[in-house]
């Protein structure tokens, strides 16, 4: 390196006698110098979002948050991956009642751009605490839930992305309807705005996909509520699972898919959702916020499949609803589109949180 650097001050010597012909060749060179000497910088900065933020025993970016509720305080897990001060997406999971895990694939995708993010496991989910009271299985409780973790994890209007899948979408919005202060871009993957509207999307347009006879058999085992029966899912997983929430053979299934489902929450989900699979009969029949969008300044992103459980016209209705509003539309995706239409999710959703990072409020996708 000392050899090249005299070599290079020795042609500095000469071009400055002929300014005229050798000043040109002077500007590249010393871009080439200045481009070379922010290499470093480059590195660094990758290197950053790795960094630890804080001192002590490290334990992998692990932390229990105190919730206090009308029961009493309980304790959610979270886990943050990779530092970035300007871009922290915290997760919101589906279900309601599976866990984050099915979220471990965002490690594949988010870190190539810097995005930190954050693994969250909702009150009655995974590694928080479960209180085993479907009271405390309410919206607006955990809406006060997410405000908690905000706050403890120190997100703000500068930084703080929500991201809620499924009924995480339903929480997602909720929360923006009241704390939307608080965030810097919203992102509303695979969940309608309306439950009404769902159910009908579900009774008249996906159960009309099935054969009539496999149909009649469910709708039979459900009127009669065996919803433990054997034969029900073993009818739903060819017929309704692998078409319409991810679109593999289920031996084929990712294994943080099926870890996360093995640990679903069955008090949550049929208190929330109901124990049929069309439609929903839990505390969330009536939720339709398809109007309060408009009340949404944040930046948001709407993500929809074509074979999704969801209705992927009425999800674009809404990203035109929202003053903010970008629609992202996977056309080989299903509800699990993070992974039957990887590429295109998670391209759309880089360049939705790097162009409102950048201060876009509406990012063409």
């Amino acid at each position: 390196m000392e050899v090249k650097l005299k070599a290079y001050s020795s042609n500095f010597k000469v071009m400055k006698k002929n300014k005229s012909i050798y000043g040109p060749l002077l500007f590249f060179i010393a871009l080439a110098w200045t481009s070379c000497s922010q290499k470093p910088q480059t590195q660094t900065s990758a290197l950053n979002y790795f960094d630890t933020t804080d001192s002590g025993v490290q334990d992998g970016g692990v932390e229990m948050i105190p919730i206090k509720t009308s029961k009493g305080t309980f304790h959610v897990w979270t886990k943050k991956f990779g530092n970035n001060p300007k871009m922290k997406v915290l997760l919101l999971n589906g279900g309601p009642g599976a866990t984050h895990e099915y979220f471990e694939c965002f490690e594949n995708f988010l870190p190539k751009d810097g995005i930190e993010f954050i693994y969250y496991d909702q009150l009655g989910c995974g590694n928080s605490d479960n209180p085993q009271d479907t009271a405390m299985w309410d919206l607006p409780r955990y809406v006060e839930e997410v405000e908690q973790v905000r706050q403890a994890l120190k997100l703000d209007k500068d930084n703080f992305y929500l991201l809620g899948h499924s009924w995480g979408g339903i929480l997602a919005m909720e929360y923006a309807l009241k704390y939307q202060d608080q965030l810097k871009g919203l992102v509303i993957s695979n969940m309608m705005a309306s439950v009404p509207a769902y159910g009908k999307y579900a009774d008249d347009v996906l159960a009309k996909q099935f054969d009539p006879a496999v149909l009649k058999e469910i709708r039979d085992l459900e009127a009669k509520k065996e919803f433990d029966n054997p034969r029900y899912m073993e009818l739903l997983m060819p017929n309704f699972y692998t078409k319409h929430i991810l679109r593999m053979p289920i031996k084929d299934w990712p294994e943080p898919v099926n870890r996360s489902f093995a640990k679903m929450n069955r008090s949550l989900y049929v208190t929330m959702q109901g124990p049929s699979e069309f439609g929903v009969s839990g505390k969330l029949i009536n939720w339709d916020r398809m109007e309060a969008l408009k009340s949404i300044n944040t930046p948001t992103l709407v993500i929809g499949a074509k074979n999704d459980t969801m209705d992927p016209a009425f999800m674009k209705k809404m990203s035109e609803n929202l003053p903010n509003g970008s629609f992202l539309y996977c056309p080989n995706g299903s509800h699990m589109d993070m992974y039957d239409d990887q590429q295109v999710y998670f391209s759309g959703l880089t360049k939705f949180i790097l162009g409102v990072n950048d201060g876009e409020k509406k990012v063409k996708l």
